[in-house]
C-alpha cells in the first residue's frame, strides 16, 4: 500500500511536455485520496517544481509569490506552465501558471538565487516550546472518530502535525494570540533538495487560516465558515528537511470583513529560522437564514 509521504513524492514528480510559444509545459497529477478537491498546497508544491525545471540546479528557490484563482478539480491534471522572465547574474524569475480546461487556478512568480556571502540574522524562536515527542499526534486524537475530516486529518495528510498549544480540530484552546505546529513528513523524504523545500511549500497551506480562527475563538468543528486560501508568499532563508521536525509560530495579524493575514516563522529543531509565509485568506461566516 502506497502511503501518503510516497504519494507526496510522487505528485512532485510532473510530466515534462515541452516547449509551447513562451512556456515550458508541465502536467501534475492529484493522488486518489482524501476530499475531492485540490489542495492548495499541492498546486504550490508542484508550481515550484516546474519553475525549478527551467532554471540551472546551483540556483536554489529563495521566493514565490502566488494567487490562488480558482479552485481544482482532483480529477482533472493540472498544466504548468512556466515563462522565463530573466537570468541574471545572481538571480533567476520564472511566472507559473496552473490551468485546467485552459482557465489558470494559480498564478505565481519564483525568484531563485546563486548563492552567496552576506550578513546574518534572525529572530528568535519561542523558548520553552514542549517537545514534539510529548504531544499527541493527529491520528491519537481523531482515531477514534468515524468522520470525514477526522479521517482526513489523522491519515490522509503526509505530515504528522502536533499542537503544543492545542488543536483546533474540535476545541478553542488557549494562546489566541499564536497557533504553534510541529510538522515533519511520516516517512524519510530521501534527500532531493528541492524536493525538500517543494514539500515544505505544500506544508505551509495547512494550518495558516486556522490561525485567524484561534484569534477569533472558534475551531475547525464550530466555525460552519466557507474558508479559502486567497494568496501565499513564501521565503526560504536556510536549508531544511521537511522528515525532521519544523516548528510553524503562526500569528493572526488581522481580520476584516471576510479576509484574515496570518504570518508564520518556521524553525528548525535548532532554532534556524528556515522560512518565513505570508498569506491572505477568505474566511466568510454562513449566511443568515
Amino acid at each position: 500500500m502506497t502511503s501518503t509521504t510516497q504519494l507526496l513524492r510522487g505528485l512532485l514528480d510532473l510530466d515534462s511536455v515541452g516547449a509551447r510559444t513562451t512556456e515550458d509545459i508541465y502536467v501534475g497529477h492529484t493522488p486518489s485520496l482524501g476530499p475531492k478537491r485540490v489542495f492548495g498546497g499541492q498546486v504550490l508544491a508542484q508550481s515550484v517544481i516546474a519553475a525549478a525545471r527551467t532554471v540551472d540546479e546551483d540556483r536554489p528557490i529563495h521566493s514565490l509569490h502566488g494567487y490562488f484563482l480558482r479552485p481544482g478539480d482532483p480529477d482533472t491534471p493540472i498544466t504548468y506552465g512556466v515563462e522565463r522572465l530573466r537570468d541574471g547574474r545572481s538571480f533567476s524569475a520564472r511566472r507559473v501558471h496552473a490551468y485546467q480546461d485552459g482557465a489558470p487556478i494559480l498564478s505565481m512568480i519564483a525568484s531563485f538565487e546563486l548563492p552567496g556571502e552576506g550578513i546574518n540574522f534572525q529572530d528568535e524562536m519561542p523558548a520553552n516550546v514542549p517537545d514534539p515527542e510529548s504531544l499527541p499526534s493527529a491520528a491519537e486524537e481523531l482515531g477514534g472518530i468515524d468522520h470525514p475530516m477526522a479521517r482526513m486529518w489523522a491519515e490522509h495528510r503526509p505530515f504528522d502535525m502536533r499542537y503544543p498549544d492545542g488543536s483546533l480540530y474540535l476545541s478553542s484552546p488557549a494562546h489566541p494570540e499564536r497557533n504553534l505546529v510541529w510538522m515533519k513528513t511520516k516517512e524519510h523524504f530521501g534527500d532531493n533538495p528541492l524536493e525538500h523545500q517543494a514539500a515544505l511549500a505544500y506544508g505551509s497551506d495547512f494550518t495558516l487560516i486556522e490561525t485567524a480562527l484561534r484569534r477569533a475563538g472558534t475551531n475547525w468543528l464550530t466555525s460552519g465558515s466557507s474558508i479559502a486560501s486567497l494568496d501565499h508568499a513564501m521565503w526560504w532563508h536556510r536549508p531544511a528537511r521537511v522528515d525532521e521536525w519544523l516548528l510553524f509560530v503562526q500569528h493572526a495579524t488581522s481580520a476584516q470583513g471576510a479576509r484574515a493575514l496570518i504570518k508564520a516563522s518556521v524553525f528548525d529543531r535548532e532554532g534556524q529560522l528556515v522560512a518565513t509565509v505570508l498569506q491572505e485568506g477568505m474566511i466568510r461566516p454562513p449566511r443568515q437564514r
